[in-house]
């Protein structure tokens, strides 16, 4: 225990107290004594912190069933005995009941019992304040979860709404992409086939599917690999591709980004030489 042990010792005779004062003598507890209930709650109220109390039960003005009930309502972390010679069942019942008492222990005591009660009750309660002081520490790391999991929540539903838009955005663009009577081929700084708009899909796909994720140099012709590479070189050119035996147009641009990123647009046009993209 990390803290100075306080033991107030309640009862009418002084050779009690006397006798109290004395078997702890060889002891760190603080022995503190009270000849009446009501001197008794007068130095618990000035001082900071009494762990136990021996209280006697029979007692002018006020009994030690009436003191403890006080002590129950006004310090109930207080471990509460009961220390008397008048010892019927009616009278450890209602010390129990009124009181809320730990142990009544019948007087003339065993100082050796009662020392080793004395320090089971002491066990009990600083069992009891660390149960409590464990349990304000979890309601307040409960708290901050609770405040952990409501951000994480505002953050996951910002974050979702955020994605929902981005998707939305995505979405319109290929739909334009897709609307366009041009073939649109994206291509990454490695070969890698990015985007392909659905009339790209009508003109270069092979027969077993989309060439989406495919590199050029597997699923483009010689001429366009060689229309690609002329465009990383150049940056931006236009020309005319035989493709599938037919004529097309097409313009490509090195687009490099601010963002960093990078890659190849191309655009073709199925037609003859009025529409070819200059």
């Amino acid at each position: 225990m990390d803290e100075d042990v306080k033991i107030l010792c309640v009862d009418d005779e002084v050779n009690v107290l006397r006798s109290l004062e004395r078997l702890f003598l060889d002891s760190d507890y603080e022995i503190l004594t009270a000849s009446s209930g009501e001197e008794g709650l007068e130095i618990l109220g000035s001082t900071e912190r009494v762990q136990l109390i021996i209280s006697d039960y029979r007692m002018p003005k006020m009994n030690g069933v009436d003191f403890l009930k006080k002590v129950c309502d006004g310090w109930p972390h207080t471990v509460r005995i009961v220390l008397s010679g008048y010892a019927n069942t009616v009278a450890i019942v209602e010390a129990i009941n009124e009181g809320k008492i730990y142990k009544f222990i019948p007087k003339p005591w065993n100082d050796d019992e009662l020392k080793v009660n004395i320090s089971t009750a002491l066990e009990y309660y600083f069992a009891k304040e660390k149960n409590i002081t464990l349990t304000k520490e979890l309601e307040i790391k409960n708290s901050e979860l609770t405040g952990i999991n409501e951000n994480l929540e505002k953050l996951v539903a910002e974050r979702t709404a955020d994605l929902q838009r981005q998707n939305r955005i995505l979405n319109a663009s290929q739909n334009i992409l897709d609307s366009l009577p041009l073939a649109v081929l994206g291509v990454d700084p490695d070969g890698l086939i990015v985007q392909c708009n659905k009339k790209g899909l009508e003109i270069f796909s092979m027969e077993e599917g989309n060439i989406l994720g495919m590199y050029v140099n597997d699923a483009l012709s010689e001429d366009i690999n060689a229309f690609i590479d002329k465009t990383l070189d150049e940056g931006s050119i236009s020309g005319s591709i035989e493709q599938n035996g037919a004529e097309i147009n097409a313009r490509g641009v090195h687009m490099k980004h601010s963002s960093g990123q990078e890659g190849i647009i191309l655009v073709f046009e199925e037609g003859d030489e009025q529409r070819r993209l200059e």
